[in-house]
């Protein structure tokens, strides 16, 4: 006997469920937890420190100062920024040369420049930004991170400066201008493993036009289609006028 389009549309519609009923589940459980987070504690904002303002007294040399004083040739710039440092001002300066990007601190007051953060600055500078008296727990220089790192797509070197804290917090400080870029904790740790499940970016966890994505998107959206499918021809309407279509083996034609 041949099976009816019902066999068929029941069977595709089950074996999809089978293959993406995890992945809903994943989609599901990541999007409970980004609804029900509040973003400003996972990017740990309410245990960062306000930064010191700087007086409008201060005398600072202007910038095009520091350029002067360098000793590559300046190609091009890519940014300027002033920075509190130790107490002090300082101008970031992005710049190419030959090339090769360069980046440099110079004090804003008389424009030398000084040598990348050190270990022991690195510490003072996460300590001073971090919200409370937390000891260090431990302190990383970092030249090179991985798709999966937490501190991953931002500026190198950094120093990383992990706090005894509850929330385990790590602090990286970019080593050649002495920023705090930005902050870790656990929170942020499990939102991110989540964001991955859902991007289903398995490399780099940050690409939403990733091939596997789009291919279980397609899916998803056949199981849903084929399920409306199997309840209209399941229902008791659409059996009923089935039956009043097919003529009676005795009726008359």
């Amino acid at each position: 006997m041949a099976k009816s389009r019902h066999f068929y549309i029941r069977k595709a519609h089950r074996y999809l469920g089978v293959l993406l009923g995890m992945q809903f589940l994943f989609w599901t459980i990541s999007g409970l937890y980004f609804s029900w987070s509040d973003i400003d504690e996972i990017h740990g904002d309410h245990q960062r420190r306000k930064p010191r303002a700087f007086s409008g007294t201060q005398q600072f040399v202007s910038p095009g100062t520091v350029l002067q004083l360098l000793e590559v040739p300046v190609d091009s710039l890519q940014s300027i920024q002033l920075l509190p440092l130790l107490d002090r001002a300082h101008y970031g300066i992005a710049f190419y040369s030959g090339g090769t990007l360069h980046r440099v601190l110079a004090d804003a007051a008389t424009g030398i420049t000084r040598p990348p953060v050190t270990r022991d600055e690195a510490i003072q500078i996460a300590s001073e930004s971090f919200s409370g008296p937390w000891a260090v727990r431990k302190v990383q220089l970092l030249t090179e991170t991985g798709g999966h790192h937490e501190y991953r797509e931002r500026p190198l070197p950094a120093w990383a400066v992990q706090f005894e804290h509850p929330t385990r917090t790590t602090v990286y400080v970019s080593a050649a201008y002495g920023k705090v870029e930005t902050f870790r904790n656990d929170r942020w740790r499990i939102f991110d493993w989540l964001w991955m499940t859902h991007t289903m970016d398995y490399q780099g966890r940050d690409n939403i036009n990733n091939w596997l994505l789009r291919i279980f998107s397609v899916f998803g959206l056949v199981t849903v289609i084929s399920g409306f499918v199997l309840f209209g021809i399941s229902s008791r309407v659409f059996r009923k006028r089935k039956r009043k279509t097919i003529p009676h083996p005795l009726q008359k034609i």
